[in-house]
């Protein structure tokens, strides 16, 4: 725990593991420009990122990718931020309305909209009470939406995952990923090209309305 913890207390490796936040591979130029460092401290941490297993990097052909390890490193970051984001009005405001709207949790979505839609999910009984388990009736209706769940799947089928602005609950797990990929595969929200933030198309919001939260 205390190499994982040196691995990751320099400013500059932190920057580069919270644009990775946003579930795409990267490139060394582009997170270079994100932490604001020369290419020569970039290669350096990831470096160190790589062997600590913090990130990985992907080959294709001459250009080399890095992204997030896996899913629970994406969870431990997302806790931390949640530990280090105090709990007032004054810091809540820092944060970007637009961030705070909706944005990208690794692999699924998390902020406002997230939260209201696991509350959706809980009170219309399509996941348990505890966010820890999709219900039949849950799979049946994501079904008909269109959202495809691979019961073979090693990952937690779902889990609630504290989103640190919110201080709430946001779907995680393998129904997270998977209602991220639905919602953009149909237009329902649009990313912005190299920051977390989602934007909730206009097709998004009737959707989203008329699915999941016509019915709180």
């Amino acid at each position: 725990m205390a190499a994982l913890a040196a691995a990751m207390s320099d400013p500059s490796r932190m920057k580069i593991l919270c644009a990775l936040m946003d579930g795409k591979a990267w490139t060394a130029t582009e997170l270079s420009a994100v932490a604001d460092i020369a290419a020569s401290t970039t290669s350096s941490h990831l470096s160190r990122l790589l062997k600590s297993n913090l990130v990985i990097c992907l080959s294709q052909g001459r250009h080399r990718y890095f992204r997030l390890y896996n899913s629970s490193v994406a969870e431990l970051l997302e806790k931390m931020m949640g530990m280090t984001f105090p709990v007032s009005r004054a810091s809540r405001a820092k944060v970007p309305k637009e961030l705070r709207k909706a944005r990208t949790c690794y692999d699924h979505l998390a902020g406002e909209i997230a939260v209201k839609l696991y509350d959706s999910l809980v009170k219309n009984h399509w996941i348990e009470s505890d966010g820890k388990k999709l219900t039949i009736q849950g799979q049946e209706k994501l079904l008909q939406l269109g959202v495809h769940l691979n019961a073979k799947t090693r990952r937690k089928a779902c889990c609630p995952c504290l989103d640190w602005s919110e201080r709430k609950f946001h779907v995680g797990g393998y129904l997270g990923a998977s209602l991220l990929s639905f919602f953009e595969n149909n237009h329902w929200i649009e990313r912005v090209s190299g920051y977390r933030e989602v934007m909730i198309t206009s097709k998004g919001k009737k959707e989203l309305d008329k699915h999941f939260f016509s019915h709180q």
